[in-house]
């Protein structure tokens, strides 16, 4: 796509809201032209059975409109979070506040192959005052040890507690991958004994009371994930489990370690807690910023 004139692509898809979709229908410098058309202009070229198929599962239905009608739908009335919510809660890196805890978690995919699942990795924070920050999110496609180096390295890079792994699918091997890895790393494996709904529900209520905040912009498959899938869905939304095992782990942390850390400042740089009004971590010597009351 690099070579002669006038380099050209064709792209046929179901258009779901994806953000390289999104970007390429919102160009208006002329190098994108947009043919739209429904299955049924396809009628001719279908099986007539497989028509009667498709509308039995689609007609009527939201859904119907992207995979029968190739309509864009930016969000889904089912989805457990809104563009409008996400962007409100979310804060600039520079304003993001010094964490009193920060884990990662690992939603693992069962095979690695081209056409795999992703292996969602996310990293999460929380505040004693009961918020919480999504710092990043590493998400890949790759070997199991690739994404058991990718998670560790995330877990240096924060200066995370802990890393929590899906253990539905990986069982016992997420924490031998780690530890072959690096030995000495904090590991506590979790079970989905609940669906991907019960699950995620209240984390989405963190962000209707907008308590759960993105640092930064750079979450865009993250996002559309959380504003695409539907709860009764078969797909599964790696980045998605990834950050509601993650929140949900900071979440259940003891009341105790939240009182005594409200009580005290942290580090921004390496999260010792200090005297409140300390100016200067006693560890590392950075500057330590006071919350504004």
């Amino acid at each position: 796509m690099r070579l002669g004139s006038h380099p050209r692509t064709i792209v046929t898809t179901t258009p779901r809201p994806v953000a390289l979709i999104r970007n390429l229908v919102s160009r208006t410098d002329g190098t994108v032209k947009i043919v739209r058309g429904s299955t049924f202009d396809n009628a001719d070229n279908l099986a007539p059975q497989a028509l009667v198929e498709l509308q039995a599962r689609y007609a009527g239905t939201r859904m119907g409109r992207q995979e029968l009608y190739g309509e864009i739908l930016d969000e889904s009335d089912s989805a457990l979070w809104t563009r409008a919510l996400i962007e409100e809660a979310r804060i600039k890196p520079e304003n993001a506040p010094p964490y009193f805890r920060v884990v990662v978690a690992i939603d693992p995919a069962v095979t690695s192959g081209e056409g795999s699942d992703e292996t969602g990795i996310v990293v999460a924070g929380a505040t004693p005052d009961g918020h919480y920050y999504i710092l990043e999110d590493a998400s890949m496609r790759g070997t199991p040890e690739n994404w058991a180096r990718k998670a560790i390295e995330m877990y240096r890079k924060w200066k995370c507690d802990r890393i929590i792994g899906e253990a539905n699918n990986g069982g016992d091997m997420i924490e031998s991958l780690l530890r072959q890895v690096d030995a000495t790393v904090p590991y506590r494996k979790v079970h989905a004994s609940r669906g991907k709904r019960v699950r995620a529900e209240p984390i989405s209520a963190l962000s209707e009371q907008l308590r759960l905040h993105l640092v930064g912009s750079d979450f865009s498959q993250l996002e559309d994930q959380l504003v695409t899938w539907e709860p009764d869905s078969d797909k599964s939304p790696d980045r998605m489990d990834a950050m509601v095992w993650a929140v949900s782990d900071l979440m259940s942390g003891s009341n105790a370690l939240r009182s005594l850390a409200a009580m005290a400042d942290f580090c921004p740089s390496c999260r010792l807690p200090v005297v409140k009004k300390t100016k200067f971590c006693p560890r590392c010597n950075t500057a330590i910023i006071t919350p504004s009351p």
